[in-house]
């Protein structure tokens, strides 16, 4: 019922491809952490096909979305796909929930990030890239090697790596707006898989019996204890309403959901209590969703592919 702990950060794309990178060995092969999947670009695939004229397109030229008059290359876009194409989970099974139409829409939304943080001052000029290249504490040609083995030049790497610093800045910004106390309830529930038990348990509640202890019967390990959340935090957006809409004391009708059938009872609320490290987290992660909402639609976005 509860979110579980979650990583809330999704738009730390190009940023994955440097920070993860670690050293080098005494080959100079670049080695990247276990968890992290280093993109396979086809653009420099497509650099051995294409003619070298100038006046002919190539996926570095090509925009494959353009936000605001800023451009994300068709390159980039292929690089991350690609990237998310050969990651695989600890099984070894392909993650094939990730969707190309994903991978646009994060890149999508480092751009406006990006966007915002320039707007708001902060600018990640060659000085703080060099210093972000620096902590890596690779070789120049061990740098060298990974750009041309992942088809970036050095100036196509730094334009996005660029980007990318400026949109974690402004997403930390959005983040650190979130306070950290908010109106929270402490509630309890009786959960049940089926309506017509969930409808007894509700008319013996009618009839006198007490929440607790039924809450306890159904619950022995929890006792349906659910804890303090803010508004936002449950995984069942439908039951927020109905029990922040509930006094101290009273417990809900039957709230069907995809999980079961709740009768939620509150126990106390507070309309200042100090979230926790979840949900701080969750509320940051929606301050930043919602933002990005807003900002589309308030956006000039040209998406041209598929």
């Amino acid at each position: 019922m509860k979110r579980h702990k979650t990583s809330v950060w999704f738009v730390a794309l190009l940023i994955g491809i440097v920070f993860y990178i670690n050293a080098c060995d005494s080959q100079g092969q670049v080695t990247v952490s276990e968890s992290t999947s280093v993109p396979q670009t086809v653009a420099s695939q497509a650099a051995t096909v294409l003619p070298t004229s100038t006046n002919v397109p190539t996926p570095t030229t090509i925009p494959a979305a353009e936000i605001n008059g800023e451009m994300i290359t068709m390159a980039e876009y292929q690089a991350e796909i690609a990237r998310f194409h050969a990651a695989v989970n600890e099984d070894g099974t392909e993650m094939a929930t990730i969707q190309e139409e994903d991978v646009l829409n994060d890149l999508i939304d480092q751009v406006l990030l990006a966007q915002a943080a320039r707007e708001n001052g902060f600018q990640a000029d060659e000085t703080i890239v060099q210093q972000r290249i620096d902590q890596l504490n690779i070789g120049e040609e061990a740098f060298q090697k990974w750009l041309d083995e992942h088809g970036y030049t050095e100036e196509e790497f730094r334009r996005i790596f660029a980007r990318a610093i400026e949109a974690a800045w402004m997403r930390d910004k959005i983040a650190a707006s979130v306070p950290e106390y908010a109106d929270q309830i402490h509630a309890r529930q009786i959960l049940l898989f089926s309506e017509e038990d969930a409808q007894e348990v509700y008319q013996q509640l009618q009839s006198g019996a007490d929440f607790e202890s039924l809450a306890n019967a159904y619950d022995p390990v929890t006792g349906g204890d659910l804890g303090w959340f803010p508004k936002g935090y449950l995984l069942q957006p439908e039951i927020d309403p109905i029990v922040f809409s509930l006094e101290v004391g009273q417990y809900s009708e039957v709230i069907k959901t995809e999980v079961g059938y709740h009768i939620i009872q509150v126990i106390d609320r507070d309309e200042q209590h100090p979230l926790n490290y979840d949900a701080l987290n969750v509320l940051k992660h929606k301050a930043v969703s919602d933002w990005l909402l807003e900002k589309r639609e308030q956006s000039e976005i040209i998406v041209n592919v598929p």
